[in-house]
């Protein structure tokens, strides 16, 4: 079977590069194809930069074992590769009795995904850590923390390329065809030229993407392509000297993990995100969205000034459930789902992504590999 290239990463955002780095430090030929002109220009650049520590997703789900696994290797990345990071730590404040119960499952939950390390704050040790807080006590996650996600991308991207992998950039996708174990990529550029590029295997991590490119994937059973929602973010600043140390987050209610603080590189306070499902990627912030950000802020930072909020980016989730659902897995769909070997379908990464890129990158080369041995044995 001869073909253009050996291996294909389609996206070049955190996991999309984190894939290729894995595949190309196994010894593989990897060519990255991106549809914009420069990496991590979607998902990747729009979300919190936060580390999570990993307490918040099912026992037994590929969030959770991922995320801790990858909480663990993007720290040591960081600090081997000179990226700027930072080990804040998270309060998961409430503010009234009644949200201690939220707390507690909380904590159950971080148990259950082998995260031990929460530790529980009364209101003074609370206020004596953040004094600007409002709440009657805390979990802290001390393992929870903060990295440029910039600087990671840049150094995935490099690492790969030292390895032998190959970025195309301003290449847009337009479709797969798979025939007789070769994957065809049919290609267009920023002028409009096409091209069509052969391979034996294909990981397709597209982000907001996957769902349109397996819908134009001939050869592969579309009923095994999840539905496609969006789900917006909107983030606003903080201008002045950020009010906190640590990142803070409310007791979780039943639309999400609420409007929190998280933290820069350089120190600046930004709060975020809302969630506003839309019917295509939207990267409107809202000037109403301020007021009702206010108001949920200052529930735990009382004296904050409302003329303090700038509107800063929105970012947008690659949801594989709808508005009325509960959250779902990552999706990622190899030869025991598809029936194809040879090809990973990477659906619904959103958050922890960032955390989990590194986990995922070597899960995502583990499958690959053990797919090729059974190609190989047959």
């Amino acid at each position: 079977m001869t073909t253009d290239i050996q291996t294909i990463v389609i996206g070049a955002g955190v996991v999309g590069l984190a894939c290729a780095r894995s595949l190309a430090r196994a010894g593989r030929e990897v060519l990255i194809i991106e549809r914009h002109d420069a990496i991590g220009t979607e998902t990747s650049a729009r979300n919190s930069e936060v580390i999570h520590a990993g307490i918040y997703y099912p026992k037994g789900s590929l969030k959770a074992q991922l995320c801790v696994e990858g909480r663990d290797l993007l720290y040591r990345y960081c600090a081997e590769n000179g990226i700027d990071h930072k080990r804040t730590g998270k309060l998961i404040v409430a503010t009234k009795d009644d949200q201690f119960d939220a707390l507690r499952s909380i904590e159950k939950k971080a148990q259950e995904n082998g995260v031990n390390d929460l530790v529980w704050l009364s209101k003074a040790e609370t206020l004596k850590r953040e004094p600007a807080l409002k709440c009657v006590g805390a979990l802290h996650s001390p393992s929870t923390g903060i990295v440029d996600s910039h600087q990671l991308m840049v150094t995935l991207l490099g690492d790969a390329e030292n390895h032998g992998a190959t970025l195309a950039l301003n290449t847009d996708v337009i479709s797969v065809n798979h025939d007789t174990g070769v994957y065809t990529v049919n290609t267009r550029d920023a002028d409009g030229e096409e091209m069509s590029l052969t391979c034996a295997e294909l990981i397709v991590a597209g982000g907001l993407h996957s769902q349109t490119l397996g819908r134009n994937f001939t050869g592969m059973n579309k009923n095994t392509v999840p539905a496609q929602h969006y789900a917006r973010g909107c983030y606003f600043t903080l201008s002045g000297k950020a009010p906190f140390s640590t990142l803070i987050y409310p007791a979780p209610e039943q639309a999400g993990l609420g409007i929190h603080l998280t933290l820069d590189m350089g120190g600046q306070a930004r709060f975020g995100p809302d969630v506003t499902w839309v019917d295509a990627p939207n990267y409107d912030v809202p000037e109403e969205r301020r007021h009702d950000f206010a108001e949920a802020i200052r529930k735990y930072y009382p004296d904050l000034d409302e003329n303090a909020l700038q509107a800063g980016y929105a970012g947008v989730r690659p949801k594989i459930q709808s508005p009325d659902e509960a959250a779902h897995d990552f999706m990622i769909a190899d030869v025991k789902s598809h029936g194809l070997n040879g090809l990973v379908m990477l659906y619904g990464i959103e958050s922890p992504g960032l955390t989990a890129s590194l986990a995922i990158g070597a899960l995502v080369c583990d499958r690959i590999t053990c797919q090729s041995n059974m190609r190989v044995a047959s």
